[in-house]
């Protein structure tokens, strides 16, 4: 099991390779990698979760990308930003983004996390992720933010300046099982955790009464989008990886 100081050591010499960027806030990195797991209830000692820092490096990714799209783009609509900047900031990108990163080796989590899976899973990754960004916010300001942006997410910046935005997994569903002369997918909402501001949702995608696909995301639409992409996988069509 990784204790919080220890990710925090190993974290901040990969932003030094990777970023070039030298923090000295190591308190603000551990922090940023305890999961909820590990945390103890509120009141209660021992180590804070990352669960704020993400609610401050969500917004804080999102103005980066939004920032590197305006300036490099000055011809794109509005709209045209709004789609390209939510190809990025959405949690199959961001978790790709702490792949690179890392970022899972770094991670402090809790008994039945850590078994689980929970170092490769995408919820937790991106938001890991968003945690880091808004470590380096306390500690940098934009300036770190933006260079972790452009380190981390790299591919993900580049599709989205060139038009790439995330593939419609569902509509491309709806038609393939509508050839096949059956009716319409149906998504069902079977989990939704977390504060408000940090919302999970699990969703299941059905053919009839078969199951073809499970996704989750930070939104309704985001995890179906995902529940799609399995099922299409499932069916034998591969869906091209989320930009």
């Amino acid at each position: 099991m990784v204790k919080p100081e220890e990710g925090a050591r190993l974290l901040a010499g990969r932003l030094a390779r990777i970023c070039r960027l030298r923090p000295r806030r190591l308190d603000l990195l551990a922090q940023a990698l305890t999961h909820s797991s590990l945390s103890p209830g509120p009141g209660q000692p021992g180590p804070v979760s990352n669960e704020r820092l993400e609610f401050l490096g969500d917004a804080a990714l999102g103005l980066a990308v939004a920032l590197h799209l305006f300036e490099r783009e000055p011809a794109m609509s509005e709209g045209s930003l709004t789609r390209a900047r939510s190809s990025v900031v959405c949690q199959a990108a961001l978790s790709q983004g702490a792949l690179r990163l890392g970022l899972g080796d770094c991670l402090a989590l809790g008994k039945g996390e850590e078994g689980s899976g929970g170092r490769t899973r995408p919820s937790v990754l991106s938001g890991a992720l968003e945690a880091v960004a808004g470590a380096l916010l306390l500690e940098g300001g934009m300036a770190w933010v933006r260079r972790l942006a452009a380190a981390a997410l790299g591919p993900e910046l580049e599709s989205a300046a060139h038009g790439g935005v995330a593939p419609d997994y569902k509509t491309e569903l709806q038609a393939l099982v509508q050839q096949g002369g059956q009716g319409p997918p149906a998504y069902v909402l079977e989990s939704e955790e977390g504060p408000d501001h940090q919302k999970q949702f699990q969703v299941a995608v059905l053919v009839g009464d078969t199951v073809l696909g499970r996704g989750g995301g930070r939104s309704k639409r985001e995890a179906e989008q995902e529940a799609a992409r399995e099922a299409l996988a499932r069916l034998g069509r591969p869906a091209e990886p989320e930009a």
